[in-house]
């Protein structure tokens, strides 16, 4: 059994001072879902072991930011920039996921980018949970969160329509179903 855990990244400024799109930071309220997600993750076991986070600043500050709300509880994981994650499609992203084999973590997160990874989480959803299939068909959004598990034995073999969506689960998710 393998574990596969999508994160976009959270909400960011429009544009960064440098001009350049991998240099945009999050915003006000991307560091509120960062730390929202994190500490979700915090109370929802099991933890990655292993992630893979796009070079892109807005990536690697959610990452940071939600791994500061979860590490007094969750074993540190093993964390890798991976520059492919930026602007990759299902197919690269696969990729990823197949070369993950050589490490063969139990549980694998990738932090990265649309519309690659809402691509990817629709594209992996074979069974599952069916409400979460219906949010995430619509949008893969800021700070969402898709987990799949697979009935594999090396990451190689994850394929399209092989995942179960265990869960889907975004902030704003998180505020409907606690009444805010």
């Amino acid at each position: 059994m393998r574990r596969l855990m999508l994160l976009r990244h959270s909400k960011t400024e429009p544009d960064a001072p440098s001009g350049r799109d991998e240099d945009r930071r999050l915003d006000q309220r991307g560091r509120h879902d960062a730390a929202e997600i994190g500490g979700w993750i915090r109370h929802n076991p099991p933890f990655p072991t292993h992630v893979l986070v796009s070079h892109a600043i807005r990536a690697l500050q959610t990452w940071e930011i939600a791994w500061e709300a979860m590490k007094e509880v969750v074993p540190a994981p093993q964390v890798e920039l991976t520059p492919e994650l930026y602007g990759a499609d299902v197919s690269q992203l696969l990729e990823t996921i197949h070369n993950a084999s050589v490490t063969d973590p139990k549980r694998l997160m990738l932090v990265g980018h649309n519309p690659g990874m809402h691509e990817l989480a629709i594209a992996l959803a074979g069974s599952g949970d069916p409400a979460g299939r219906g949010a995430l068909a619509d949008n893969l959004p800021t700070t969402g969160l898709a987990i799949f598990d697979f009935d594999i034995d090396d990451w190689g073999d994850v394929g399209l329509r092989r995942g179960r969506l265990e869960l889907f689960v975004s902030p704003k998710l998180l505020k409907q179903t606690s009444g805010e």
